[in-house]
């Protein structure tokens, strides 16, 4: 975590972190996303099976379905997956924290896209939550960052700090709600480092009384667009050993 200075100089310099609201970070574009499953009526955070614009997908597609993407692999002894321990499960920050640490901790060499590492967080979802997750299969193609992490077999890793800036709703004894800035690094297998995941994510958590533990019922995501490289320095700054192509996938 940066020092408490250090991040309320960079919440500065993206904007206002809020529920419901926008985004800014210095130098990226901003592109709305959605992990959930329901609308997050307290917060006005919405359904990630949902378009960004806040309409709801039509029973025509403007386009063909593709194939679902497949399940990645089992890991193996050399995945490098966040592990949490000792979280606090009736405190609803360390849950949302450890959650979010799973949730954005991929390693390409097993994972096929982000999703895997979803579901690596499912123990932290409700009932609910977790059955709609396993059931979701996400269209192929994980994108051009991704293809970009799998060149290299790269895993990722992230610090999470509150981004909330006290806009949520105060916390009930049954709901919480919590804002959170994931800035990550990708670590590839060949020695390669590039720019990780970057979003804020806003966590709505849900438990059954006062003293049980907190769990994951709702996830909308904002995520930082990241900037393609330029072309007339890319080739300067990449690993010469290692093949840059977009659709380069681990074996």
């Amino acid at each position: 975590m940066r020092d408490a200075r250090g991040g309320r100089e960079e919440r500065a310099a993206r904007g206002s972190g809020r529920f419901g609201g926008v985004v800014r970070r210095a130098g990226v574009m901003v592109l709305a996303t959605v992990t959930g499953v329901a609308v997050l009526t307290a917060c006005g955070l919405e359904d990630h099976r949902e378009t960004v614009g806040g309409s709801t997908a039509t029973s025509e597609p403007p386009f063909t379905p593709k194939a679902p993407l497949p399940s990645g692999r089992s890991l193996g002894p050399d995945a490098r997956v966040p592990k949490p321990t000792g979280v606090d499960e009736t405190d609803a920050t360390a849950v949302a924290e450890a959650w979010t640490e799973v949730a954005y901790g991929h390693d390409t060499k097993y994972d096929t896209g982000p999703h895997d590492a979803v579901l690596r967080s499912a123990r932290w979802f409700t009932a609910a939550k977790a059955k709609a997750e396993r059931s979701y299969r996400p269209a192929s193609g994980a994108g051009e960052q991704w293809n970009s992490w799998a060149a290299h077999q790269a895993w990722t890793t992230v610090e999470v700090e509150p981004d909330d800036d006290g806009d949520a709703p105060s916390d009930s004894a049954r709901d919480a709600y919590r804002a959170l800035f994931v800035d990550g690094t990708a670590h590839g297998r060949d020695g390669w480092t590039g720019t990780g995941p970057q979003a804020t994510v806003y966590v709505k958590l849900v438990r059954s009384g006062k003293g049980e533990p907190w769990r994951v019922d709702e996830v909308r995501t904002v995520e930082a667009a990241i900037p393609t490289p330029d072309p007339s320095t890319s080739a300067a700054t990449a690993n010469p050993a290692t093949p840059l192509s977009p659709s380069a996938r681990p074996e």
